[in-house]
């Protein structure tokens, strides 16, 4: 009789990687919304702190989708993740709720206001981004720089460095201008920093044992896991006379 084996080859490639438009998209409607309203903000502060207040909630939206892939590369779990994220941006949005409710919106003006908002908006971004998502950081610190336009709307010195670096004519005068460059500068760089992240992918192979090898992008192993084949399998069938 003879012995019989039995020998099972296959090869699986499995890519965790979100699609790449949940990354590039969200940072593009950041960068190009807070342009806008800045320079809406700069034409006349009346009222136009509403629409800051709406984009809060949409930042915490968009930095859910931009920092999800990130929370993939790095293995994260994802329900930690979510909850991580709904407690950051809730404390935010409750924030701004509070504001309004006890009376402390009423003692500022306009201007005072979306200065404060848009400053609490930076920090909780650049809070999140050191946390959860690297390539939002950038995106915090243009919002901190609008902040710091609006708080000093003339003879600012950030205008002038932007303006010749840009070769803007009078910034001074274009701030909205300005700004819609460096929007532009901060998406670019957000982008690189995009690519330069790691991917993470699994590998599975089965030859008889099955091996799981997790890579990063550089191709260096990072875990292997070996499960012993069945016992059936393992032991020699009794000789016969």
């Amino acid at each position: 009789m003879s012995d019989s084996t039995t020998t099972t080859a296959s090869t699986a490639v499995q890519t965790e990687q979100s699609p790449l438009i949940l990354s590039v998209l969200p940072l593009l409607i950041l960068f190009g919304a807070a342009a806008a309203l800045f320079w809406l903000s700069t034409q006349d502060y009346t009222e136009h702190f509403r629409y800051w207040e709406i984009f809060v909630p949409v930042v915490a939206v968009l930095s859910l989708f931009s920092g999800w892939s990130q929370c993939q590369a790095r293995g994260d779990g994802r329900t930690w993740y979510l909850v991580r994220q709904f407690v950051h941006w809730g404390t935010i949005i409750g924030l701004v709720y509070v504001f309004n409710v006890v009376g402390f919106r009423d003692m500022l003006s306009d201007q005072q206001y979306t200065v404060i908002l848009v400053s609490i908006l930076a920090a909780a971004t650049l809070l999140a981004a050191i946390q959860m998502d690297y390539k939002l950081i950038l995106f915090a610190l243009f919002l901190a720089v609008c902040a710091y336009l609006m708080f000093v709307p003339t003879d600012n010195p950030v205008l002038e460095r932007a303006g010749s670096l840009f070769r803007i004519d009078d910034p001074q005068g274009n701030p909205g201008v300005v700004t819609a460059a460096l929007a532009g500068a901060g998406f670019v760089i957000s982008l690189v920093i995009l690519f330069m992240m790691p991917s993470r992918s699994v590998r599975t192979v089965t030859t008889g044992t099955t091996e799981a090898e997790t890579t990063t992008s550089s191709g260096t192993p990072t875990a292997t896991t070996a499960a012993e084949p069945p016992a059936s399998m393992s032991s020699a069938h009794p000789a016969t006379s």
